[in-house]
């Protein structure tokens, strides 16, 4: 009796009253040796100092109560202490810890038919997963919870799912859906006398109707808000409204107004442990010291944000949740850039602009320089044999599943409704796989007593400044590095002995017109249209530059919409009329310039393999084919098909019969490449040999070269599951696992000088903000590879043989590097006639070690 007293006045937000109710009760239940009661007291204790903000003194709390609960078997009171402590973590910032708490919790409350709690444990994960930029994942826990609260009548639980379910739809920009959502949980939360889900609501309103402009509205809403906070005691949610209400009144140009509800807002983030509202609010307050003109105040600001967001990705273990949350934060990076920016103009004898491209550097590819530190360390070897079993066995139950759901997806019967719901069931179920798998990488990484070395990266250490950048650069080489920003993006052109650092145009201009560029790639023919928008282009981003460009070697390190452009076909603006940058420049890319720098570091230690190259091309897809059947082709083939087939991209289903067509001019383009070197330096996996099995074979670690000449397939959702199609049939028919995956190559031991994936779409990935495209050149790089050669688009089957043929000439005949080949290939391709149009050679490009 006493806990329910307890327990309602801390719902009315009388802490205090509650925690002497709590008080009350403990000596009773430990009286009459009640240790199921003794824990619940214990949590209840829990719950309030959490609200409170005394977060280490929650975690005492649960840790009292737990094995209470353990030792009686109450697993629906285990599961409701597990997912106390995740929030606590969620709140303190540590996601990873978090997530591991409510995968604990949750087949306990299954295992007891709690779904109120299971409800609620499935909606924890969705608050983690939106936090972390996982949009869509935290919709599909969301939409689970909702059915389990409703079926119990949970209605507050109802409330708190349509808020966040409204919020995400508020993030991506959907407002109206997301104001249909608050609608429907206001009321209940009202219903139920739930204030502070009222409140959360109303804020919730308030973030809306702000960004739609309505400001005065906006105002009313978080007005409404904050008594109701207060009244409940939650000083997170206070916290949150005075930064909201202090955005409102910067946006009316109120400054001095703005800046007390940050200082009020700020202390008490500080107080309850918030880190992340901590950071937000001193984002705030340098975005408004910079619009007041104290520069060096907004520094002060903006530098104390990203230490407190540096120290918080540290904590997340699962790598792909680590760059989902720094993509979240890139705002704040690219702010600090403009700033730096603006304080060179006012005095440019500061270095403000060697700082910016320090910034712009530490904002890029951290998770890949991340990654590379690993497989220098050797995280996956050695590591628990019992994690790596679970890892490989969950890879083959996710390719048995993708494998069948491609098939599915070009069968004739694809439209049917069972086999609809069947592609459906597999998607989920792969969903479901690849976060197990995930989960199973963190724990291997976690269990390497090496992770340990390697979990506080230190951004001075691994990331380059001006003078490391330099050394890494010859006199013969130019790096250009770009920073797409709202206003305005930045070009950093850097030589062994100079940086320049220019302003361009806005990031969604510089977008657009790569968008238009790239489109216009995409045909047999040179138009007008194509040179115009390749002029266009370059115009925004080469103009400032093109005095300095010379002769020189480029080495791009893009952003944004740039990444997926191949700056070999842009226009060199110092020739009349087009001509491809190319021409006159040999083009490397990289994902940021500490990469290359760490790279060569471990490349130094490493000793060449002994043989020269392995090829795998021509792989056999289907039992029908002729060289599983022993009878020709079918002869009744209409005559116009075979030349449809010559116009085969290297990733298109063909639309005239299910799975892979045969890509015949891959055998050619492996069987005129070996003949430049001698067969004991070489090895030839042609037809049913170009099989997942003698790709994933230690035999290719003694070739300094590996070229895959194939179909390849891009998956922008679930990176992991891009990859490149080897022999999908054995020699009798039967199907065999043929998919190399991302995830495989991560498996993998590639010490290789160069990789070739001769096939289509291999360079593209998942765009994730501040880590590039996420994809198979990452995987190639962890791996081994020191330089890759990857492609933009669907090349062509024909025209890409034709280019790989000139290119390993170039290379093995004219002792060229293969940045230097692939530029002579291209240009021996523009230069003819069959194969003038740039869709044809300038979709690979060279990625890495250009020496």
């Amino acid at each position: 009796t006493l806990i329910s007293f307890g327990a309602v006045y801390d719902a009315l937000g009388e802490k205090q009253k509650a925690l002497e109710y709590y008080n009350s009760a403990l000596p009773l239940y430990r009286a009459v040796g009640d240790r199921s009661g003794e824990a619940t007291t214990l949590v209840n204790f829990g719950a309030v100092y959490d609200a409170l903000g005394e977060k280490q003194k929650a975690l005492k709390y649960y840790n009292t109560a737990l094995p209470l609960y353990r030792a009686v078997g109450n697993r629906g009171g285990e599961a409701s202490t597990l997912v106390s402590f995740g929030k606590v973590y969620e709140a303190l910032g540590e996601k990873q810890k978090a997530l591991e708490y409510y995968n604990s919790a949750l087949p306990l409350y299954r295992a007891v038919g709690d779904k109120s709690g299971e409800a609620t444990t499935l909606v924890s994960f969705g608050t983690v997963y939106d936090a972390l930029g996982e949009k869509q994942k935290a919709l599909e826990y969301y939409n689970t919870a909702l059915p389990l609260y409703r079926a119990v009548g949970n209605r507050s639980g109802e409330a708190s799912t349509l808020n966040n379910i409204g919020k995400v739809y508020d993030a991506l920009g959907e407002k109206q859906k997301a104001l249909k959502y608050y609608n429907t949980s206001l009321p209940l939360y009202r219903a139920v006398g739930n204030r502070g889900g009222e409140a959360t609501a109303l804020v919730s309103f308030g973030k809306v109707y702000s960004d739609l402009g309505e400001k005065q509205k906006a105002l009313e809403y978080y007005n409404s808000a904050l008594p109701l906070y207060r009244a409940v005691g939650d000083r997170g949610g206070e916290a949150t409204t005075l930064n909201n209400i202090g955005a409102v009144y910067n946006d009316l140009r109120e400054k001095q107004k703005a800046l007390e509800y940050y200082n009020t807002a700020l202390p008490m983030y500080r107080a309850v442990g918030n880190k992340s509202g901590e950071a937000n609010t001193l984002f705030h307050l340098a975005y408004l010291e910079q619009s007041r003109g104290n520069l060096q105040a907004a520094r002060t600001n903006i530098e104390a944000a990203i230490k407190i967001i540096e120290e918080l990705r540290t904590k997340i273990d699962r790598e792909e949740l680590r760059t989902s949350y720094f993509a979240t934060v890139q705002g704040y990076y690219k702010f600090y850039i403009d700033l730096l920016m603006e304080l060179h103009k006012k005095d440019s004898s500061k270095g403000y602009d060697a700082l910016a491209l320090h910034v712009s550097e530490r904002s890029r590819a951290r998770s890949l320089i991340e990654l590379l530190n690993e497989a220098n360390a050797k995280i996956f070897k050695g590591s628990n044999p019992e994690l790596i079993k679970q890892e490989r066995s969950l890879l083959q139950q996710i390719d048995a599943r993708d494998t069948l759901r491609q098939n599915l997806q070009t069968s004739s019967n694809k439209n049917d409704p069972t086999t609809k719901a069947t592609i459906q069931k597999l998607t989920t179920e792969i969903s479901n796989l690849l976060s197990q798998y995930q989960e199973v990488q963190a724990k291997i990484r976690t269990t390497n007593p090496e992770y340990v070395k390697l979990t506080n990266p230190d951004p001075d250490k691994d990331i380059l400044k001006l003078p490391q950048i330099q050394q890494q650069l010859d006199k013969d080489t130019l790096l250009l590095q770009y920073s797409l920003g709202k206003e305005r993006s930045y070009l950093w052109a850097v030589t062994p002995t100079s940086m320049q650092a220019y302003t361009l145009a806005g990031g969604e201009e510089i977008k657009k017109a790569a968008e238009k560029f790239h489109t216009s790639l995409q045909q047999e023919t040179v138009s007008d249209l194509s040179i115009e928008n390749a002029k266009q282009l370059s115009k925004l981003i080469l103009a400032p530059v093109a005095d300095q460009l010379a002769q020189k070697r480029l080495v791009i390190v893009a952003d944004d919409g740039l990444q997926t452009i191949p700056f070999a076909a842009l226009a060199d603006l110092t020739a009349n009329k087009y001509q491809p940058l190319l021409i006159n420049h040999e083009i490397v890319n990289l994902p940021s310039a500490s990469t290359i720098a760490f790279q060569r570091q471990q490349l130094a230690k490493r000793q060449p393999a002994p043989k020269a190259l392995a090829i795998l091309a021509d792989p056999v897809y289907s039992a029908t084919d002729s060289r599983v059947t022993g009878k020709p082709a079918n002869s009744q083939i209409a005559p116009n098909l075979e030349l449809e087939r010559s116009a085969l991209n290297r990733s298109a289903r063909s639309v005239k019969r299910d799975g892979w067509d045969r890509l015949k001019n891959t055998a050619t383009e492996a069987k005129e490449i070996l003949k430049l070197i001698p067969s004991k330096n070489s090895l030839e996996a042609l037809n049913f040999d170009a099989n997942y099995n003698w790709a994933t074979s230690s035999t290719l670690t003694q070739f300094r070269i590996l070229h895959f000449a194939t179909h390849g397939f891009v998956n922008q959702d679930q990176p992991e599951l891009s990859g490149i199609v080897l022999s999908l049939v054995d020699k009798k028919g039967n199907p065999i696992s043929g998919y190399l995956r991302l995830a495989d190559l991560f498996n993998q031991d590639y010490p290789a000088e160069l990789i070739v994936l001769s096939a289509c779409e291999t360079g593209l990935g998942k765009t994730v903000n501040g880590e590039g495209l996420v994809g198979l050149t990452r995987g190639l790089m962890y791996a081994g590879a020191a330089r890759v050669v990857v492609s933009l688009w669907q090349v062509n089957d024909e025209g890409t043989s034709v280019l790989m043929q000139e290119f390993y000439k170039q290379m093995l005949k004219q002792n060229k590097t293969p940045a230097e080949a692939m530029r002579a290939a291209q240009k021996t391709l523009w230069q003819g006639s069959d194969w003038h149009s740039p869709y044809y050679w300038a979709g690979f490009t060279v990625q890495g070690e250009w020496r």
